[in-house]
């Protein structure tokens, strides 16, 4: 991205770019082969125990032998990517000024194909990282109308255009009709 020897000055390609010059500078350190060796061992530990945050997995750590710090298990806890599990607030709760949404099949039979569809988002963990599956599924029947898997939380994965997913001669979806 930028090149030192282009005739356009430094401080003008970051500026181009949005970048603050001082992270043209930067070079990025190689992980030491003991913090490699830590990292491997706390995944060990947060799949044994996936509620221990960083200081239990310090201790944790510490009974094994190892001198190190809360401060250093969090953040290789934050390279890593993991973090305990523990109750969260609850945030589906209605609070004021919340808007609500009707529930359009509350009084709805569904008896026949195609005449409701559901849709979910999941992620599947993989050996590195994991993958998402947006998935489209017939209420009725309970098959599976389209699926795509990606590995971001983007809105181009997901088949939502109607038109890919509507066999001819179906009656469309209820929560695709226009309600009054």
């Amino acid at each position: 991205m930028i090149d030192r020897t282009h005739e356009l000055p430094l401080t003008q390609q970051c500026r181009i770019l949005r970048l603050a010059r001082s992270s043209m500078y930067y070079t990025p350190r190689e992980v030491s082969a003991h913090d490699l060796a830590l990292m491997r061992r706390m995944d060990e530990l947060h799949l044994e125990h996936p509620f221990a945050g960083a200081r239990m997995l310090r201790d944790l750590l510490r009974a094994e032998g190892h001198a190190i710090g809360r401060k250093h298990v969090g953040t290789l806890m934050r390279r890593m990517g993991i973090e305990a599990l523990y109750r969260k607030p609850n945030t589906s709760r209605r609070r004021r000024g919340d808007e609500i949404y009707p529930y359009l099949l509350r009084d709805l039979k569904i008896e026949r194909p195609n005449q409701a569809w559901a849709a979910d988002i999941t992620y599947i963990p993989m050996r590195k990282g994991f993958v998402y599956l947006f998935a489209i599924i017939d209420w009725s029947s309970r098959r599976v109308l389209a699926w795509r898997l990606s590995n971001t939380l983007t809105t181009d994965f997901c088949p939502c255009r109607y038109t890919q997913l509507r066999p001819p001669h179906r009656v469309a979806p209820v929560w695709w009709r226009r309600h009054p």
